[in-house]
């Protein structure tokens, strides 16, 4: 069964950054394009970030130029660098694929406060 596990949450201050990391399991996860999302409180889960399986990447408008994703095939993880965060980038991040999505895992909060 496929298994997605996110880590690398926690509590920042604005400006500061975090990478979070999403270790796949039960896939061949090279052939698949994979991404991160988020669901702050209140809202939908939105895609922010995808790696295609060439590691093409491409991002939403609102992080474009602070967060970047990149992938490890061997390792079957991908990562999402978070840098310069706002109190707007407040959610629980997912990762899972593109084109295809599994069972969520349970996320990784991230809380950007003062």
């Amino acid at each position: 069964q496929v298994q997605l596990v996110e880590s690398g949450g926690g509590l920042v201050q604005p400006g500061e950054s975090l990478r979070l990391s999403c270790a796949a399991s039960g896939i061949i996860f090279s052939v698949y394009n994979m991404g991160w999302y988020r669901q702050a409180p209140g809202a939908q889960r939105e895609l922010v970030a995808q790696i295609s399986v060439g590691s093409t990447t491409n991002y939403a408008d609102s992080v474009k130029g602070r967060f970047s994703i990149s992938r490890d095939n061997a390792k079957k993880t991908v990562y999402l660098q978070l840098t310069r965060l706002k109190p707007e980038n407040t959610a629980v991040y997912y990762c899972n694929g593109v084109s295809t999505v599994w069972r969520w895992g349970q996320g990784t909060q991230v809380t950007v406060s003062s």
